[in-house]
C-alpha cells in the first residue's frame, strides 16, 4: 500500500495555515481537495504559506521585478472585498505586500487544461465604484459578456472579478494594486500528455490578456511556476526543489 504523502511540506507553518484555511471559502481541507494529486491550491498553500512568518524571504517575481521588494506581508487564502455588503467577494489564492504594493496571486495548475471556462458576471459589476483607471476591465467585462473575447484556456472572468476586488482592497490600505497570475506547465494529466499547442495557446491567451488590460489601475503581470522557483536561492532552493518534486511545477 502506498503512503499517503503529507499535506504540507516541511517549514510550512501548518498551524498558521489551517488557521488560514478556515476563514476562507474554499473548504479546502474538510472537503479533501488538497489531497487531491491535481490539487491548484496545495501548490499555492506549500509555497506561500513557507513564508507567512518570513515575508522578507519571499523571492521576487521576475514579472514584478522593479516592485518595491521585499515583501512586508504574505498569506495564503486572502479575500478581497468589493465596495459593498452581501453577496460573495473573491478569495486569491495568495497575497503579497509590499511596503507600497499589494499582489493578489491567482494560481493554475492543471486548471487551464482542464476545466471549462463560463462567462459568469452580474450586473452588481457595473456598478460605478471602481475608480479611475478601471476601464479596461470594464471594458474586458463587456467583451466577455458578448463573446467578442474568447478564451479557451485563460479564465478571463476570474480575473476581471479579482482586479475589481483587488482596486478596491489597494484603495483601502493605500496601495498600488497589482493582479499576478502565476501559472503552472504541466506536461501531462495523469498518463495523458496535454498537448504543446495548448500550452502555447494558453500563454497566448495570456499575452493577448496583458495588452487589453494596459494602463488599467490594477496591474497584470504573469509569470510561470517554472520561471519563478528557478530564481530562489539561499535558504529558500531546498524548499523550491521540494516544490517541483512534489508538484512537478
Amino acid at each position: 500500500m502506498m503512503t499517503r504523502q503529507p499535506t504540507f511540506l516541511s517549514g510550512v507553518p501548518e498551524d498558521l495555515v489551517r488557521a488560514a484555511l478556515s476563514k476562507a471559502g474554499g473548504n479546502e481541507i474538510d472537503s479533501g481537495k488538497l489531497d487531491s494529486p491535481e490539487s491548484s491550491a496545495a501548490l499555492a498553500i506549500n509555497a506561500f504559506g513557507w513564508f507567512l512568518e518570513r515575508p522578507a524571504d519571499l523571492p521576487p517575481f521576475p514579472s514584478l521585478a522593479d516592485l518595491n521588494w521585499p515583501a512586508v506581508r504574505v498569506d495564503v487564502e486572502r479575500q478581497m472585498r468589493f465596495p459593498w455588503r452581501g453577496g460573495r467577494h473573491p478569495w486569491l489564492d495568495a497575497a503579497v505586500e509590499t511596503a507600497t504594493q499589494l499582489v493578489g496571486v491567482e494560481s493554475k495548475r492543471f486548471e487551464p487544461f482542464r476545466d471549462a471556462k463560463s462567462i459568469k458576471l452580474s450586473d452588481a459589476y457595473d456598478r460605478d465604484v471602481w475608480g479611475e483607471r478601471m476601464a479596461p476591465f470594464m471594458a474586458m467585462r463587456d467583451r466577455l459578456r458578448t463573446g467578442d473575447a474568447r478564451y479557451v484556456h485563460l479564465d478571463a472572468a476570474q480575473l476581471v472579478k479579482h482586479a475589481f476586488g483587488l482596486v478596491t482592497e489597494g484603495r483601502r490600505l493605500e496601495k498600488m494594486p497589482v493582479l499576478l497570475y502565476l501559472y503552472a506547465e504541466p506536461t501531462h494529466r495523469g498518463t495523458t500528455a496535454i498537448p504543446a499547442t495548448a500550452i502555447e495557446r494558453h500563454r497566448a491567451e495570456i499575452a493577448d490578456f496583458a495588452t487589453a488590460l494596459a494602463g488599467a489601475k490594477v496591474r497584470f503581470a504573469a509569470c510561470s511556476w517554472r520561471e519563478w522557483l528557478a530564481g530562489w536561492t539561499g535558504d529558500t532552493r531546498d524548499h523550491a526543489n521540494a516544490l517541483i518534486e512534489r508538484f512537478q511545477a
